[in-house]
């Protein structure tokens, strides 16, 4: 029984894109850290409390759209295994907690970051989708934003175009990543009442603005070199041969739409495949060697990527 709650509440929450927002924002800090701390632990305790807090607050806010698809219907709210109250007393704490530890433990800009990020998804995001079709682009700005709350937290700078070359690669990404899923979707969307592109495009149509956005995700890879955050040749090299990659994989869903779940999978990779080049190579500098761990660690998602 109390596994069955503990699960629920793990799935109001999302519990790994809140784990991935706390990545993204420890790899901001890295990035620009003259020196790793403990307080980097803090940094994404904050970041997952705060991402799986307005993750909740998500769910509560779409809790009868969600009733209405077949890809949502099972999620704690609409299931009736968490009433809408006690999700969201439970999101809103998570919530706070996240905010207060980021202030105490970081300072007052990461805090007002997170609390801009939160606002921006659950204010803005969240409402947009009943809007418009196009809401994933205004609402990638969410997913920029937990690495520049790091980057702040290390003592970078906001005005940094290091800072602004990361969080572009972090917003533009998720665009694709939304559309490849309204690839399998839309039609639930559709029939939940909600603005879809399936509504005003055809699927090859969409497909082939997918590709575009997948190609600009993947310049941005390599282009992150020319701010200096990447020093390493191999490194650069490496970061040139996955966005080559990501490219020739991402091309074939223009011809074929049918390979969206596929192309949505290796999209993620690349995107965790160019964090991890870029945090290894801030570690050799940071401590003269690559840590065996972080060998391990990248030669084991560099293997399920390629």
């Amino acid at each position: 029984m109390y596994l069955k709650i503990f699960t629920s509440y793990c799935q109001l929450c999302k519990i790994r894109i809140a784990f991935f927002s706390g990545l993204s924002a420890v790899a901001g800090y890295v990035l620009v850290a003259a020196h790793l701390q403990v307080q980097l632990v803090i940094v994404f305790a904050g970041v997952f409390l705060l991402a799986s807090g307005a993750s909740g607050l998500n769910q509560c806010q779409e809790r009868a759209t969600d009733a209405m698809m077949s890809r949502t219907k099972d999620r704690p709210i609409p299931s009736g295994r968490i009433r809408p109250h006690n999700a969201l007393l439970f999101s809103i704490m998570l919530a706070a907690s996240g905010i207060y530890i980021l202030y105490a433990g970081c300072g007052s800009m990461p805090a007002m970051l997170g609390l801009i990020a939160t606002i921006w998804y659950n204010g803005v995001y969240t409402l947009l989708k009943k809007k418009s079709a196009f809401a994933a682009i205004p609402g990638a700005l969410t997913g920029a934003l937990p690495p520049a709350i790091g980057w702040v937290a290390a003592g970078g700078q906001l005005y940094d175009p290091r800072l602004s070359a990361i969080s572009l690669f972090f917003a533009i990404w998720q665009i694709p990543h939304f559309w490849l899923l309204l690839m399998n979707h839309g039609n639930e969307y559709r029939d939940a009442g909600l603005p879809s592109l399936t509504l005003i495009l055809s699927r090859v149509q969409i497909a082939r603005i997918v590709f575009q956005w997948i190609a600009a995700t993947a310049v941005c890879g390599p282009a992150l070199c020319l701010f200096g955050l990447a020093q390493s040749s191999l490194i650069q090299y490496s970061l040139l041969a996955a966005s080559t990659l990501l490219i020739l994989q991402g091309a074939g869903i223009a011809r074929n739409s049918s390979i969206a779940r596929s192309v949505f999978v290796r999209l993620n990779a690349y995107m965790i495949v160019v964090i991890g080049l870029l945090v290894s190579d801030r570690l050799y500098i940071l401590s003269g060697h690559l840590p065996s761990g972080i060998e391990k660690i990248y030669a084991l998602i560099a293997s399920s990527y390629l």
